[in-house]
């Protein structure tokens, strides 16, 4: 692996500036630049859909840094996924549904933040009802794998609205970098 795309699916609201999720882009191209070749797209600041697909096409790997609001990702980054993701270019169309992928000698990883306590996931009595993360990101990885590509491990930061610590979270985001891309 020798080149990272990383996209930043924040979504400018009033409540919700994105200081966060930049900080943590910011942070992962400072890191990964050392060791690989790094592109950056941030969704929010508008983009060419060609350069977009040629961005994906380029990388070995595709990071996406997204907050959740409304255990999705932001509408912007749904569009930019409309937009961007064209038959042809990141899958074909195969009798079998989903075995189209044209990605596949590609890698991605997903980066959220939550406002959902990490205590809400994998307990019975969370909210989440006992489903890990990655199970309440189902619909992020069936995507990718929907364009053949193969997941590595997901990061993700808890509690960001109500017990914001940015420090700590730049700690375990490096680690989690650390141990994925063996910094």
């Amino acid at each position: 692996m020798e080149r990272i795309f990383i996209i930043n699916g924040h979504q400018y609201y009033p409540h919700s500036q994105g200081l966060l999720n930049k900080t943590i882009t910011e942070h992962m191209v400072k890191r990964l630049s050392a060791k690989y070749q790094v592109k950056v797209t941030y969704v929010d600041q508008g983009y060419l859909v060609t350069e977009e697909q040629d961005k994906f096409i380029w990388a070995d790997c595709v990071i996406y840094q997204t907050p959740i609001f409304w255990f999705s990702i932001p509408g912007k980054f749904k569009q930019y996924f409309d937009q961007v993701l064209k038959s042809g270019v990141f899958y074909k169309r195969q009798d079998r549904y989903g075995q189209g992928g044209l990605l596949t000698d590609k890698f991605y990883m997903l980066s959220t933040t939550w406002s959902a306590p990490e205590d809400q996931f994998a307990t019975h009595g969370g909210f989440f009802e006992g489903r890990s993360l990655d199970e309440a990101l189902f619909h992020l990885h069936r995507m990718q794998a929907y364009i053949g590509m193969r997941r590595l491990k997901t990061f993700a930061l808890y509690n960001v609205v109500r017990e914001p610590d940015i420090k700590k979270g730049l700690v375990l985001l490096d680690q989690h970098l650390e141990e994925v891309f063996d910094l």
